[in-house]
């Protein structure tokens, strides 16, 4: 199962194991039970804290495994493969079951640790889902952290049956306790926060006796990443509000266009740069969604959507972009209920389907090529009368027999029985004639919208929605400027992102300096 290079890493990571664990099998005579088997006893083999025990007559899911401690107190299991992108969840289960420390800040394992009540969750998973694994660690590590938190991880390609009656068509798809808890990544102090309802209210109330900083950034990718990090080596109080750090990035999988690393995925590099900003003395603020913008005084307010206000002498603006919807009855009412918007995390749930993919650029041809190798077909819709894709991916989706294209097509309406999607409606625009497809998936791929409504009357704003800056991220407010996929720098990319935000920085450095210049000079004429 495992090659010797995965073997090699493997048994280096268990020696980093406290106390002896037990993988504990629930087995049948399925070739998905023996390869369980085969992965489980190469792991056996790495190290002598771990043990394997075989169940062939209980009621858990087959092929499926518990990793736990002996004489109990930690309940979580993986049903089906955790391969792919959830080779990582495996190993840090191994780990953190073993007593191996996790990274998380200390004061959320506490509320973990804290949390009343039984909470037995289910995660579905596919193995090429990148934001899978951010749910399923987390959800591990609070079965780890707390008793009364159990987990089981389910590969959804290995219990379709299962899958098809839960109506499961998005991942990661969480259930609590039997009942829909959330659609979609999430992180551990994102589920604390549903859980803990009174966690919001207590950040909020400790945001709200913060003291100005120098240098606000609101946003947390690679714009607001570089931003904060160019702010605090200058050695100014800094700090940092976001949503979702990570932003966009956190939904891309493969990065192979950043200058340096031949290859990469979003998850990673979120990791490698919160780890780089938390180097310096910025205080992140995680979970705060940004309400409103106004300046007071010397001082610029960001109001959250807690209702606590932050100020700061300066801000950056870097709060990005999210998927572009086609808005269109029904998109909404089935989202992710056949509606989908990553084709790498849900398109396994579609295998010997029949989808459509909107959208004729490099992110839709790219989308369609990789569906057409697991769906039974696939219909890829583009409003213009050519597509707008690279030719090289052009020639290969060309190249696919169970794809059609349809140029100068509208999509109109998005067809569903009111628990899944059944098919879409379009308007061909030579001839204003409406036709309707069958199908089972509609996956969205028609580009970006800046999150910047909250901004509407505080700055400037182009007809696009995007914030309007000069050569040097200045908005039209003074002391606020802006960076990244939210403002009108041509060129939405990571690379360009993290240029800007390290230019607005400065920016914003140079404009507490000339600011504060002539008070300071003016006390010096006093004295």
């Amino acid at each position: 199962m495992l090659d010797d290079s995965l073997k090699s890493q493997l048994g280096a990571y268990l020696e980093r194991l406290q106390h002896p664990i037990e993988l504990i099998a629930s087995l049948d005579d399925s070739d998905a039970s023996r390869d369980t088997l085969e992965l489980l006893s190469d792991i056996v083999q790495l190290s002598d804290k771990v043990t394997l025990i075989e169940r062939r007559d209980d009621e858990h899911r087959k092929p499926s495994f518990a990793i736990a401690r002996p004489g109990g107190g930690v309940d979580l299991r993986f049903a089906g493969l955790p391969m792919g992108h959830e080779f990582t969840s495996l190993v840090l289960a191994l780990l953190q079951v073993g007593g191996h420390p996790s990274k998380e800040a200390a004061d959320l394992l506490d509320q973990v640790r804290n949390l009343d009540g039984k909470f037995h969750f289910e995660t579905y998973f596919s193995q090429s889902c990148q934001s899978c694994p951010d749910v399923v660690q987390a959800l591990n590590l609070a079965a780890v952290l707390n008793p009364q938190i159990t987990h089981v991880a389910i590969d959804g390609a290995t219990f379709p049956d299962e899958v098809e009656a839960r109506k499961v068509m998005s991942v990661p798809s969480v259930f609590l306790n039997g009942e829909p808890f959330n659609q979609g990544r999430m992180d551990l102090a994102q589920i604390v926060a549903k859980l803990d309802t009174g966690a919001e209210a207590r950040a909020a109330e400790k945001i709200r006796t913060k003291a100005p900083f120098d240098v606000l950034v609101v946003g947390g990718g690679p714009a607001g990443a570089s931003a904060a990090i160019y702010a605090a080596r200058k050695g100014i109080r800094t700090g940092v509000a976001a949503e979702r750090f990570g932003g966009q990035v956190l939904d891309t999988l493969g990065i192979e266009n950043f200058i340096s690393v031949q290859h990469t995925e979003g998850p990673r590099l979120v990791a490698q740069l919160e780890q780089h900003v938390r180097e310096y003395d910025v205080d992140i603020m995680n979970l705060q969604r940004a309400d409103a913008l106004k300046q007071v005084g010397d001082h610029v307010e960001v109001t959250l959507a807690s209702g606590a206000t932050l100020k700061s002498k300066s801000v950056i603006l870097a709060t990005g972009a999210r998927w572009r919807q086609m808005n269109v009855p029904g998109e909404n009412e089935y989202r992710n209920k056949g509606v989908a918007y990553c084709p790498h995390c849900d398109g396994p749930l579609f295998k010997g389907k029949r989808v459509a993919v909107i959208g004729g650029g490099n992110s839709g041809v790219e989308a369609a090529i990789d569906l057409a190798g697991i769906v039974s077909h696939v219909t890829l819709i583009e409003f213009d009368s050519k597509l707008r894709a690279d030719e090289v991916l052009q020639r290969k989706l060309r190249s696919l027999p169970n794809v059609r294209v349809i140029l100068s097509a509208l999509s109109t309406e998005v067809l569903g029985d009111g628990e899944k999607v059944k098919g879409l409606v379009y308007t061909d625009r030579t001839n204003d004639t409406s036709h309707t497809i069958e199908l089972e998936g509609i996956f969205v791929q028609i580009g970006l919208l800046p999150n910047t409504e909250w901004l509407k009357g505080a700055v400037a704003l182009s007809p696009r929605g995007e914030i309007e800056v000069d050569a040097k991220g200045q908005t039209s407010m003074p002391g606020v400027f802006a960076a990244g996929d939210a403002t009108t720098v041509p060129y939405k990319q990571i690379v360009i992102a993290m240029g800007e935000g390290s230019k607005a920085a400065l920016s914003a450095f140079d404009h507490l300096i000339r600011t504060s210049a002539p008070a300071e000079q003016g006390a010096a004429r006093a004295a």
